[in-house]
């Protein structure tokens, strides 16, 4: 009797065994697939981190396009004030 519970303890631990190997295997998979996403991560932010920012200075040169319509705009209308006000004056002087 004592052999054949020899005999069955190894057959158990031999199933435990190939129990828990699938179950490694997929822990391996899982931590190849995490490590390659924490490294393709850590690329990604210092290619970030080092690339120039083009849309900052396209939205700089815009801003100051934009700016320099409406000061024009804002020099004719002086201008347009200051006409006015010499045409006022002259019909008032010629009054």
């Amino acid at each position: 009797m004592n052999k054949i519970d020899e005999l069955i303890a190894i057959l158990r631990e031999k199933e435990k065994k190939e129990a828990e190997k699938p179950k490694t295997t997929i822990l391996w998979i899982l931590a190849v697939i995490g490590a390659v996403a924490a490294v393709a991560g850590i690329a990604y932010a210092v290619y970030r981190y080092f690339t120039p920012d083009y849309l900052e200075d396209f939205e700089d040169d815009f801003d100051d396009d934009f700016d320099d319509y409406f000061e024009d705009d804002d020099d004719d209308e002086e201008e347009e004030d200051e006409a006015e006000a010499e045409a006022e004056e002259e019909a008032e002087d010629e009054e």
